[in-house]
């Protein structure tokens, strides 16, 4: 008889426990209704134990209180980030209580306020990435990411950001999810100029950006294809591992992905380059004949040659691969860029000399010599970079060296008509 009074006994602690944070619950939503949502955070706070125990039908009305009152105090600016993190967590406990339940009332809501947190991240990290605050952009859109694991450009933002915050291990971490997910990136873009705000606006099929053209709310439409990134991925997984003194593991790492992708050209190029890096120079000729077999009229492919060549001071092949970037892609503006400054660098030691010369009579013929060089130089650059500045005409930095060639080489007519326009 004692102990059917025990059992009955804890029977009626739990009711009366259960009634006790039925309202609590409704003191919160209460409080929250009246705009008091630190109130509502508070009371629930006491309740927190007590829910544990809760039948789920009040499990999940629990965690959606919660979650729209942490919600509440974060669009008000009240410690965003941490009550940001603590809504979406209730959030997601709310939608797992319901799924185990199987029986949904605020689920719809919920994943709903999930989606207005994630685009929150996603905007206070590009606003902290712009004021140079690298790490916590980069926990912020991991954060969105976890919230929806189907958007992945999120984490490869993430492990990116890292990059630049130059936290390493996290940033590795993260590449290595994205390698185990076969992220690629690959896609294709729609864009079109709003007429009202005359800025382009991004479409998600070209059917939803053709339709607003036909409409003509929009003009201008163009498509970019968006290449793969496995190429940087792997590139920056490789340039971490070796700052790691980690080489072989960089190198198997590349294997493995081009095992996985045989026709990503830019994994070669990955390849290639750590093997640059690590002064295999035969392995890297090698697998740069491998790209050009593969893809011998991708400006792009042909662009990073040139690159990968400059890099290496083979300022020759570099030459090559960007004037041959220019025949495939006349209107290519960086293979012009970097054709004039490759060509500009021979002006630096020309100068450093000229500068230490003295006033006797061979420095003056020396003085002599090396102005013609240096005229020379400038003269074999100017047309690749009067290319680039018409192609590029908002560049600044492209007019202020061209201002620069011109004034070395006395043309003062066309420097006169440049600063002009600048």
């Amino acid at each position: 008889m004692k102990s059917k009074y025990v059992i009955l006994a804890s029977a009626l602690l739990i009711s009366v426990a259960t009634f006790a944070q039925k309202d609590q619950i409704k003191a919160a939503e209460k409080a929250l209704k009246g705009g008091n949502s630190q109130e509502a955070v508070t009371i629930l706070q006491a309740a927190e134990t007590a829910s544990a125990t809760a039948p789920d039908a009040e499990k999940a009305q629990f965690f959606f209180v919660k979650g729209n009152a942490l919600l509440d105090l974060a669009n008000k600016n009240v410690d965003v980030d941490t009550n940001l993190s603590l809504a979406a967590k209730a959030y997601q406990d709310l939608i797992a209580v319901e799924q185990a339940s199987g029986k949904v009332k605020y689920s719809t809501q919920a994943a709903t306020s999930i989606t207005q947190i994630k685009f929150k991240l996603i905007n206070s990290a590009i606003a902290d990435s712009k004021i140079d605050k690298h790490s916590t952009s980069a926990k912020k859109l991991y954060d969105a990411y976890l919230l929806d694991k189907k958007d992945t450009i999120n984490l490869y933002y993430a492990a990116s950001t890292y990059v630049n915050a130059k936290e390493y291990d996290p940033a590795l971490k993260l590449y290595d999810e994205l390698k185990n997910l076969n992220y690629s990136g690959k896609g294709t873009s729609y864009f079109a100029v709003n007429k009202l705000t005359s800025e382009e606006d991004v479409f998600a099929t070209a059917q939803e950006r053709d339709r607003m053209v036909k409409l003509g709310t929009h003009d201008k439409p163009r498509t970019e294809v968006i290449p793969s990134k496995r190429g940087e991925i792997y590139k920056n997984m490789a340039l971490i591992l070796v700052e790691k003194g980690k080489t072989e593991e960089a190198k198997k790492a590349i294997a493995e992905a081009r095992v996985a992708n045989p026709e990503d050209t830019s994994l070669i190029l990955t390849e290639a380059n750590l093997y640059l890096e690590t002064k295999d120079f035969d392995t890297y000729k090698k697998l740069i004949s491998e790209v050009l077999e593969k893809n011998p009229n991708d400006a792009d492919l042909v662009f990073n040659l040139g690159v990968i060549s400059a890099n290496a001071k083979n300022t020759v092949e570099a030459e090559k691969y960007y004037k041959r970037a220019i025949e495939i892609k006349p209107d290519y503006v960086n293979a012009y860029l970097n054709l004039a400054i490759m060509k500009l660098d021979a002006d630096k030691k020309l100068f450093d000399e000229m500068s230490k010369l003295g006033n006797s009579e061979k420095d003056n013929k020396r003085y002599l010599v090396l102005k013609k060089q240096r005229e020379a130089v400038f003269t074999d650059a100017l047309p690749f970079l009067e290319k680039a500045s018409e192609l590029d005409p908002k560049n600044a930095e492209v007019k202020a060296t061209l201002l620069g060639v011109y004034g070395a080489l006395e043309m003062t007519e066309k420097k006169k008509a440049l600063k002009a326009k600048m």
